[in-house]
């Protein structure tokens, strides 16, 4: 499982690939879309960004996993979002897109993780490594952005 100290080096050379290139490269890793997800501190009530891939699109959704690399804690920004699930997504560079962010229900991850995990085994990885269920994320469009 990644240290906490490992995952931040990991957004931060994702973050200086960025700005080196001035926004043009580090939106998209092994196929899948890189998003930048904002989310409120539960405890500070301060904005959080973090860099996340989307293995999967479900209509205007982005589908998140809150993996952790398969640690048995839940990464802090899914905390995060399931006290607050008003969150803002950049995806492309592009200006935020005002979301809320819904967890999966059973039904919707016994048909969204074998879509994921058939065409990124890394994720199947990750769940062999933990006792948890890792959740998977809907980030939809608010009503005023659809």
């Amino acid at each position: 499982m990644p240290s906490t100290r490992s995952l931040k080096l990991m957004e931060s050379s994702h973050r200086l690939v960025q700005r080196l290139t001035r926004g043009r490269a580090g939106w998209n890793i092994s196929g899948m879309p890189v998003l930048e997800l904002t989310t409120t501190g539960r405890r500070s009530g301060e904005r959080r960004a973090t860099m996340l891939t989307s293995p999967l699109r479900d209509g205007d959704a982005y589908v998140v996993v809150a993996s952790r690399g398969g640690d048995d804690r839940h990464p802090a920004w899914f905390l995060n979002l399931r006290d607050d699930p008003n969150v803002e997504v950049v995806v492309e560079g592009h200006p935020p897109i005002a979301m809320t962010a819904r967890i999966a229900d059973p039904e919707e991850r016994a048909r969204l993780w074998p879509l994921i995990t058939s065409k990124y085994a890394n994720y199947a990885g990750y769940q062999q490594k933990t006792e948890r269920e890792i959740p998977l994320v809907l980030l939809e469009p608010t009503s005023a952005e659809r």
